[in-house]
């Protein structure tokens, strides 16, 4: 497992816990949506998780075709999605790609931390998604370049319910991708904390889906759920779909739960968890307050570095260029 250092200094962290860490329920994952799919545990044992599981994620990531759409979900609120949907936006932009996020979260995390005021749009993605307006019409950009968003607005609360009645209502983003196919490098869609239709939309639309998963006791509930849902989508809207890659979040180095979640996370899921770690740390927190990624609000902190660790495992390096 990748060596983390600690949080930044004056951050949020609570001291060091002791010896009453190690005497925690013990940490299991639901294993029974994995069992008999493509995400059953590996074969290989937990030693032999490090030394070929990080490499193997990221190669098998590189190698992946653009243009690649991809889901980050999980039904868990907190765990770090739309932190990863803006910081590897911006990470992945800094290397050259042309990056669109989509926010399909109501509460508009993504579009505030992107710099864009959801009270200024004329155009929102619950228009897209409601009306079938253009998605074109709803992108923005953003302070940096080669990064584009999707904005939310609080409309998109009250789609869940609308959408019910609609005709082919898991498949409304998806169509509006399809119109702008080939225009970004990569689509990074930042699903609500659900499972309901919302987040349908967002599967149905991606060829992967990137999970993070916080390093607490509490993160791993609800993960067989997810899983469960990535195989019905899988089976009956979008048999493109695939568990892409989970990632690890919020890692304080100084606690042993920190360390016992990863450790059982990399022994489950094997080559499908990121090399690349996601420290807790203050400036992480501290960026969406000033709508910016954290590589533009602080370059050297110890998320910006993470976070650029990130997006050249996913993406296998800056993108080769013709003509």
């Amino acid at each position: 497992m990748a060596s983390v250092a600690n949080v930044d200094d004056g951050g949020a962290a609570s001291e060091p816990r002791a010896e009453p860490v190690a005497a925690a329920p013990e940490i299991t994952i639901d294993t029974a949506a994995a069992s008999g799919d493509a995400f059953a545990a590996p074969e290989s044992g937990p030693d032999d998780v490090p030394a070929t599981g990080p490499a193997a994620v990221a190669a098998e990531l590189a190698a992946r075709p653009l243009p690649r759409i991809i889901a980050i979900a999980n039904q868990k609120g907190g765990v770090g999605k739309t932190t990863t949907a803006v910081n590897l936006g911006a990470a992945l932009a800094e290397l050259g790609y042309r990056v669109l996020v989509v926010d399909l979260d109501p509460q508009g995390n993504a579009t505030t931390g992107l710099g864009v005021n959801a009270r200024n749009l004329e155009v929102s993605i619950y228009d897209v998604i409601m009306h079938d307006a253009p998605l074109e019409d709803c992108i923005e950009p953003t302070s940096l370049r080669n990064l584009f968003v999707a904005p939310a607005t609080i409309d998109l609360a009250g789609a869940e319910i609308e959408l019910v009645p609609a005709f082919s209502r898991e498949l409304k983003l998806r169509r509006a991708l399809e119109h702008v196919a080939g225009e970004w490098d990569f689509t990074l869609i930042d699903c609500p904390p659900s499972l309901g239709l919302l987040t349908v939309n967002g599967l149905a639309a991606a060829g992967e889906v990137l999970v993070p998963i916080q390093c607490e006791y509490y993160a791993l509930e609800g993960l067989g759920q997810l899983l469960r849902n990535v195989n019905l989508v899988t089976s009956n809207l979008n048999p493109r779909l695939e568990l892409g890659a989970i990632v690890l979040t919020m890692y304080d180095a100084r606690t042993k739960l920190a360390e016992q979640v990863a450790s059982e996370v990399r022994t489950h899921f094997g080559d499908k968890v990121c090399r690349s770690v996601v420290p807790r740390t203050v400036r992480l927190s501290e960026a969406p307050s000033f709508g910016q990624p954290v590589i533009v609000f602080d370059s050297s902190s110890r998320g910006s570095v993470a976070y650029r660790e990130l997006a050249k495992e996913v993406s296998g390096g800056a993108p080769q260029r013709t003509g």
